[in-house]
């Protein structure tokens, strides 16, 4: 590809760096380690647990596969592998929207939701130990507020 050239990018500083680092690392080994937890104690991976909550906070533990794709931060045909093996396992099934014909809807079973209670301590447990309780209010609170702004930063360049 010829043309313009292109500007320099603005290169992070040391400490821009350093932060960067830390955000990447920390939040995959904290993700690792959450995942550990309820593999070694539920049998459990991290991603089907996370597909399991937003389920159960949906109307009548169901949510559309296009809305659940978009809440686990999914593609809509990585979703639909994971979900057809959770379907194996019994915790959820598909049926067909009741508004829409083309539509598919994920729906958490009895076994899931059984599943999910049984796991949550553990997962909680573990956010609790490895993030929450190291953090101060004020620094949960900066990172709810730049990682809304983050998400919202994202969203809006999706749209474009």
């Amino acid at each position: 590809m010829t043309g313009a050239p292109q500007p320099q990018p603005r290169w992070l500083d040391p400490a821009e760096l350093r932060s960067w680092r830390a955000y990447v690392i920390g939040s995959e080994v904290l993700r690792q380690r959450l995942s550990r937890e309820l593999q070694d104690n539920h049998r459990l991976a991290l991603a089907d647990y996370e597909v399991m909550v937003h389920l159960s906070e949906g109307t009548n533990r169901q949510l559309r596969m296009s809305q659940l794709a978009e809440r686990v931060a999914s593609s809509k045909s990585r979703l639909s592998h994971q979900v057809a093996r959770m379907e194996r396992a019994g915790l959820v099934r598909r049926i067909s929207c009741p508004d829409d014909a083309r539509g598919v809807v994920a729906q958490l079973t009895d076994a899931g939701l059984l599943a999910l209670a049984d796991a949550a301590p553990t997962h909680v447990r573990g956010v609790r130990e490895h993030m929450i309780d190291l953090l101060t209010p004020d620094e949960q609170q900066i990172l709810l507020t730049a990682f809304e702004r983050i998400l919202d930063h994202l969203a809006d360049t999706r749209r474009r």
